[in-house]
């Protein structure tokens, strides 16, 4: 087992998961036993799921847990390894060489170069949790690319040479699965797949994110969340929109507007597409909660 797995006084997939629910973030088994096997084997996590299951936020409590910045590189269509490595402050360089004319610029010092996630990642392994998110998002050839920094850490700069890490940094991917990885990536991560919780998992989380919703009102948003995600809706509502719902469903009902009149008028909180609140529009009767406490 690497030094990783011990860094926060996690010996198992239980302490883990514990540790993830005093972080406010109610972890499944599965996901906490695949999370303390990336640490223990040092291996990248790779999280696939729908959007709004909570793969970020799972990274975000990690990190917290182990008490590290949390380093994120948000991949979108077309980034390069320029984005995520490194880039030189070119600017500065030219500004450096009309200051100091007489004199000789190492225009490759230090304080020209601009730290992306990848290299800070990887100068600083033990402080930091690496996040790349939707690598689905990027192109083939960068997943290619990235395939090649995970497998060795090491970065070539060609101006100053090459730099690896001393140990292997933590590494979390998350995919919203809109299109196929590479199997080359996927077998060098651990893997789970991240799921809508189920009803009574969904209500837990509510309960312990919003200390104003009564477990009666959690469970009828969980409920009726629940039937939402079974019709055939463009942006079906994610854990973090039942819990919104909820705060601003308690947040109504206290200023006076009753249990379904509270639902209907927080609904754009849980649904934020037109045409799904269109399509939802004739079956509320039956979606939304009827009396909560």
């Amino acid at each position: 087992m690497s030094v990783n797995a011990n860094i926060a006084g996690l010996h198992s997939p239980e302490e883990l998961k514990a540790a993830l629910t005093d972080a406010q973030y109610v972890a499944s088994p599965a996901l906490a036993t695949s999370a303390y096997l990336s640490l223990a084997l040092s291996k990248p996590l790779l999280l696939e799921g729908a959007p709004g299951v909570g793969k970020t936020e799972a990274a975000k409590a990690l990190g917290g847990v182990l008490g590290r910045n949390v380093i994120r590189l948000q991949c979108y269509e077309g980034i390069d390894a320029a984005a995520a490595l490194y880039e030189w402050n070119y600017p500065r360089q030219m500004l450096a060489l009309r200051q100091f004319q007489d004199s000789e610029v190492n225009l490759y010092g230090t304080q020209f170069l601009l730290e992306r996630a990848l290299l800070t990642a990887l100068r600083n392994p033990t402080d930091t949790l690496l996040l790349i998110d939707e690598i689905d998002r990027a192109d083939q050839e960068f997943e290619a690319f990235l395939l090649e920094f995970l497998s060795d850490f090491t970065i070539t700069i060609p101006e100053t040479g090459t730099e690896r890490a001393s140990r292997p940094p933590v590494v979390i991917l998350t995919s919203n699965r809109t299109r196929d990885l590479h199997e080359a990536l996927r077998r060098r991560c651990v893997y789970h797949w991240i799921d809508y919780p189920d009803p009574a998992l969904e209500a837990q989380i509510v309960l312990t994110r919003a200390s104003t919703v009564a477990d009666a009102t959690a469970q009828a948003v969980v409920a009726s969340v629940n039937l939402m995600r079974a019709e055939p809706l463009a942006k079906p509502p994610g854990v973090a929109e039942t819990i919104e719902w909820a705060e601003a469903a308690t947040l109504l009902n206290t200023q006076g507007a009753i249990w379904p009149e509270a639902f209907a008028r927080a609904i754009g909180v849980a649904i934020k597409d037109q045409d799904d609140l269109a399509y939802l529009a004739p079956k509320l009767d039956q979606i939304l909660p009827g009396q909560a406490a």
